[in-house]
């Protein structure tokens, strides 16, 4: 089914921060641009039939849900807390981060019973009250917005639960990371009455990201092997279908191409090494049709 030309998606984006600049990212490399200028909420896109909603990340999921707007890419923290059913259409896999428990480093922490009976001070207290009730503590959640981590040594708790990404912010204010509740990502979400023509352009979009997403998690490796480590070095590459093998101007020696998962690189490159391969390049691959 063709998705009628007049058919527009409006997706709700951050509107500024590290999702934000993410979200921005996988849609240019995408080839879908905004024209964004002095502060606007929307704005139309070029190269494909979407305008963005600027909102904060903590608006996004109820904006989804009424119908406001079509799709949402948020922190799956955001999700988690709000509790609105939409559908999760994809984990987008950046702006990682976790929720987690944090207590002043003075403090000797002996589990999550510790935190019977003390103050915590979070901007997530509905994923802190589930996680307390299923491990059965007793504790006085208050809920503050913002400057979750100075609660502690204001007196105003006796313990934080919030974002952590690299931990800096805890050490500067004084505070050791004790639990890990829940670790988020981004996500992809849409209302579950979408339709029929903007899950068209949906499965479109879906497409140009899965594109650009395989492109950014592999490697495309080129080498020159001696031609009785030819198999050695194909069994090591299995590429995505097989490997490409090119015979050599020197007699005895082939050229193999293929593709690498970056998880695996170093790995692979050590077992190439040891199989007799020389000259190997390693090239950024800018999109990947899988």
């Amino acid at each position: 089914m063709e998705a009628n030309i007049e058919t527009t998606l409006r997706i709700a984006l951050q509107k500024k921060g590290r999702l934000h600049d993410d979200s921005m990212g996988l849609m240019k490399e995408s080839g879908i641009k905004f024209n964004i200028g002095n502060g606007r909420l929307v704005a139309q896109s070029t190269g494909f039939p979407i305008e963005a909603l600027f909102l904060r990340d903590d608006d996004i999921p109820q904006s989804v849900y009424d119908g406001v707007a079509d799709l949402g890419v948020v922190g799956e923290n955001e999700y988690a807390e709000k509790g609105y059913e939409l559908d999760i259409v994809k984990r987008l896999g950046f702006s990682k981060c976790r929720l987690s428990l944090a207590i002043p480093k003075s403090e000797h922490y002996t589990g999550v019973g510790w935190f019977n009976g003390k103050k915590i001070a979070t901007s997530y207290p509905e994923i802190l009250k589930k996680f307390f009730a299923e491990k059965k503590i007793q504790a006085d959640i208050h809920e503050i917005a913002g400057s979750v981590e100075i609660a502690p040594g204001i007196g105003l708790a006796d313990a934080i639960f919030d974002i952590v990404s690299s931990g800096s912010t805890l050490v500067a204010n004084s505070l050791k990371e004790v639990a890990v509740v829940m670790k988020s990502e981004a996500l992809l979400v849409a209302n579950k009455n979408l339709a029929e023509d903007k899950r068209v352009l949906l499965e479109q979009m879906l497409f140009r990201f899965d594109a650009v997403q395989a492109a950014n998690s592999n490697k495309y490796v080129l080498l020159n092997a001696p031609n009785e480590k030819v198999k050695n070095i194909v069994d090591i590459l299995p590429g995505m279908k097989s490997p490409t093998v090119l015979p050599l101007a020197e007699e005895g020696w082939s050229s193999i191409h293929s593709v690498i998962n970056e998880d695996k690189f170093w790995e692979v490159i050590d077992q190439l090494k040891e199989n007799g391969a020389q000259g190997i390049l390693i090239i950024p691959i800018e999109k990947m049709i899988l």
